[in-house]
Order: structure tokens, then C-alpha cells, then sequence
């Protein structure tokens, strides 16, 4: 093989392999299913049905199954777009993480201003399902939730703040609340419980998974409690939070939205996770400490909800 022909087969090799690659980068719908976090959308779901179905219970109101799907549609898509938004605004420092450097964003495989897009289309998308699909009440719900999540927390506080994961939860509290507005119409008493139940359960359960991946934090940039002050300040936070979860779960057996089934659960389940969290005081293992906080937590969520919908007393 001469000198020109090994030139052209070098060149024709290195076009075909950058056609591949080009190939490969192509966004598929995978791509814009992974980018609205679908685990974190799943056990909100559960959320949403449960402060519906609390709402229903008490209320008195006859079941609509179309009420119910537009406050399950309208908060997944604004929670959906929450997520998004938070890709691509965060997508500079995923790249430093080994959690979310294989994100779609970090490598190239979208632009993003696709990104961008998708996520303003997907919340707008949200907020007109649930002004017109239950009532104004729910939509201003989600906009005071996406707000928080976009331009408060995610483009504000977790740069600057360690009160990022507390103003944060805010927003992750949003879904059941959804859910039972989208019955009531109101923000009453039920409506609140629910609403601090998601609240007092957010920090610890962000902060064991910060303790867990505290380098990969401090090395991204973000000042996150554990990189700030330490896991030992992070444990006793995250103990005033689970005190503080497992009264206000009783609420909605005080105020007769429950039953004695849900009554010993959220006791067993609040009780169980403040004495794991005190555990982390006696360890020398924060890892595995954190890890099981963290595992503790995910079940924690679902377990409390799927009770709550059984033992709901309906007037």
C-alpha cells in the first residue's frame, strides 16, 4: 500500500469513527426519561395519591378518578421539570462527581439548550394540568414548589449555603400537598401535616446520603453540611429532624385522619429511625452508618404513605 492510499484509509477510518460516535451521542428517549430523576418521581407519586386519598377520606367527597390522575399528572410534570432544570443548571459540577459524571449533560450526549427547554416546557406543561385539571390552589403549589427547587435552591443556596437542603425541602414537600388540595381547595390542617411530614423527613435523609459522598461533595464545590461542619454537627441535625418527624406523623391520628393501624407504624417507623440516628453517636464506621440512615430513609417514605392510604378513615 502506497503512501496516498494509507493517508486516504486513515482518513476514511477516522471519519468513520467520529459517524460513530456522532451516532452514539444522539439523544434518545432514554435520555429525556433519565433526566427527570424517574426514581425520585416514582415515590412522590405515592405521596401525591396519599394526600389525596386522606383528603377524600375526610372530606366526604365521592371518588373522581379523573381529579385524582390531573393531580398525579400535573405535579409529576412539574416535578419532572424540577429535575430537569436542576440537570441543567448543575451540569458544570456534576462533571467533578463520580455519582453524575455519566449524566447526559456532563457528557455531551445533549445539548443543553434542549435541556433548557424541555424542563420550562415540562413545568409549564405541569401548572396548566393542575389550574385547569383540579384548581387554582394545587397549580400555585407547584409553582411556589418549582420555584424553590430551580431558583432558590438549586441556583442559589447549594452553592452558597448549608441551609440549601432545609429551604430545599420546601419544594420536596409540595406533592402529598398537592394531592390533598386538589380535594379540599384549602391548605388546613391535614394539608400542613402532610407538608411536615415531607419536611421533617428531607435533611436527614439528604444529609446521610452528603455524609456518604462528602468527597465527592467537597471536591464538586458544594457546601453541603457534612463538607462544612462535619459529620458529628450533621448527626445531631439530623436527630433534631427525626425528633421533631415522628409527633408531627402522629398529627394525622390526633386530628382523626388515620386510624390506630397508621398510629403504630409512623411510632414504630419514627422510633426505629431516631434510634439508628443515635447509633451514628457510638460509631466509628460513619459510612456504613450513613448508608443504612440512608436505606432506612428511602423505605421509611413509602412504607409510612402505603399505611396512611389503608387506615384512612373516610367520613
Amino acid at each position: 500500500m502506497d503512501k496516498q492510499s494509507r493517508i486516504d484509509s486513515a482518513t476514511a477510518a477516522a471519519a468513520d469513527t467520529e459517524e460513530e460516535q456522532s451516532a452514539a451521542r444522539i439523544p434518545t428517549w432514554k435520555i429525556f426519561v433519565e433526566l427527570t430523576k424517574p426514581g425520585i418521581l416514582f415515590s412522590n407519586t405515592i405521596t401525591v395519591f396519599g394526600g389525596y386519598w386522606v383528603a377524600l377520606g375526610s372530606s366526604g367527597e365521592s371518588f373522581r378518578l379523573s381529579l385524582l390522575l390531573y393531580a398525579v399528572l400535573g405535579a409529576l410534570l412539574v416535578m419532572a421539570s424540577g429535575c430537569v432544570l436542576n440537570n441543567y443548571w448543575d451540569r458544570d459540577l456534576d462533571q467533578k462527581m463520580t455519582r453524575t459524571r455519566k449524566r447526559a449533560l456532563p457528557t455531551g450526549i445533549i445539548s443543553p439548550n434542549i435541556v433548557l427547554g424541555y424542563g420550562i416546557f415540562l413545568g409549564a406543561a405541569g401548572l396548566v394540568v393542575l389550574y385547569f385539571g383540579t384548581n387554582p390552589l394545587t397549580a400555585l403549589l407547584g409553582a411556589v414548589g418549582l420555584i424553590v427547587y430551580v431558583f432558590i435552591y438549586t441556583m442559589w443556596l447549594k452553592r452558597t449555603s448549608t441551609l440549601s437542603t432545609t429551604i430545599g425541602a420546601i419544594s420536596g414537600s409540595m406533592p402529598p400537598v398537592i394531592g390533598y388540595c386538589a380535594i379540599t381547595g384549602v391548605m388546613d390542617m391535614g394539608a400542613w401535616i402532610l407538608f411536615g411530614i415531607l419536611f421533617f423527613w428531607q435533611p436527614p435523609h439528604f444529609w446521610a446520603l452528603g455524609i456518604r459522598r462528602k468527597e465527592e461533595y467537597r471536591a464538586a464545590g458544594f457546601p453541603l453540611l457534612p463538607v462544612v461542619h462535619g459529620n458529628e454537627l450533621t448527626k445531631m441535625h439530623m436527630l433534631r429532624f427525626l425528633v421533631m418527624l415522628v409527633p408531627v406523623s402522629l398529627l394525622l391520628y390526633a386530628y382523626g385522619y388515620v386510624g390506630e393501624i397508621y398510629l403504630v407504624a409512623a411510632i414504630v417507623l419514627g422510633l426505629a429511625w431516631t434510634f439508628i440516628g443515635l447509633a451514628g453517636f457510638k460509631t466509628n464506621e460513619d459510612d456504613n452508618w450513613a448508608k443504612k440512615m440512608f436505606v432506612f430513609s428511602i423505605n421509611y417514605l413509602p412504607i409510612l404513605f402505603i399505611v396512611m392510604i389503608i387506615d384512612t378513615i373516610h367520613a
